[in-house]
């Protein structure tokens, strides 16, 4: 190893090291009472409508994990997840939004077994009274014997640039053996582009119809960033996907991808 790349996997160590110090918490997630059983994450990319329109009796007879705004859809009422994660700070905000105060009521109106999976260091709103189980939000890039050793504590995970990524990590958290990913479009670079005023357009379909205001809220916050900005970010979420694949393969858990044309080429592809 050259003197360079050793300068740059101590920095890594040191930095995962110090961030899992001052960041990440003694976790207690519950292990699934029969691994064998089929986890299916669902995403919330356009393909999903088709998924559940061609297969909703393969997604109810299944253990189901919803993301970020499902349960504003109608369809959360009848796949009735058994898990629901969410990551984004928006969803904890002090501030007002009609979308995520709808999200709130919907999911406390749930009226099945559903545990919701929060990061640690979230406010939760009054209304909430679901079982809540709190995961460390840490993403890190280290050595790989190292990266091993902190997702084995549940301590770190590949940087969570989307809700997909510990979505998946809490699935094999949980102890599942088989997962099957649908939904994860994750075709961003098919609408991106940059208009005359040199902002960021990002039109990123749900398989729901849009809540109200949220392309402006999406619209405001690339506003902020530049183009090798967000592209960097794509980088970060395949790349997270990839170590994903590389820690579940040591693990003997298979992850596979069921989303038609999906970018995602770090699984083996399915038909669901």
């Amino acid at each position: 190893m050259s003197e360079k790349n050793l300068f740059y996997k101590s920095a890594d160590t040191l930095t995962a090291l110090s961030k899992v110090m001052l960041e990440s918490h003694r976790s207690h997630i519950p292990r699934v009472t029969d691994p064998d059983r089929r986890l299916i994450v669902m995403g919330n990319g356009p393909s999903l409508r088709q998924t559940m329109a061609d297969s909703m009796e393969q997604l109810q007879a299944a253990d189901t994990m919803a993301v970020n705004f499902a349960a504003n859809a109608p369809e959360f009422f009848e796949v009735r997840p058994r898990y629901y994660v969410l990551a984004d700070p928006h969803f904890f905000s002090q501030e007002p939004n009609v979308n995520v105060v709808k999200l709130w009521e919907n999911l406390s109106a749930a009226d099945w077994d559903m545990m919701l999976l929060v990061p640690f260091g979230v406010k939760l709103p009054p209304q909430c009274r679901l079982k809540t189980v709190r995961f460390n939000a840490v993403g890190i890039d280290a050595p790989e014997w190292l990266e091993t050793r902190l997702f084995d504590m549940c301590r770190a995970m590949p940087r969570p640039r989307n809700v997909l990524i510990p979505a998946i990590m809490l699935g094999v958290w949980i102890g599942y053996k088989d997962i099957v990913i649908v939904g994860a479009d994750h075709s961003w670079m098919r609408t991106l582009g940059v208009d005359s005023s040199n902002r960021i357009i990002s039109v990123q379909p749900h398989f729901y119809k849009e809540p109200v205001g949220e392309q402006k809220r999406v619209d405001s916050e690339y506003s902020a960033y530049h183009l090798h900005q967000i592209v960097h970010s794509f980088y970060v979420a395949f790349n997270a996907y990839h170590q994903i694949a590389r820690y579940a393969a040591k693990k003997g858990i298979l992850i596979t991808n069921a989303t038609p044309e999906s970018f995602i080429d770090a699984f083996p592809r399915v038909n669901f």
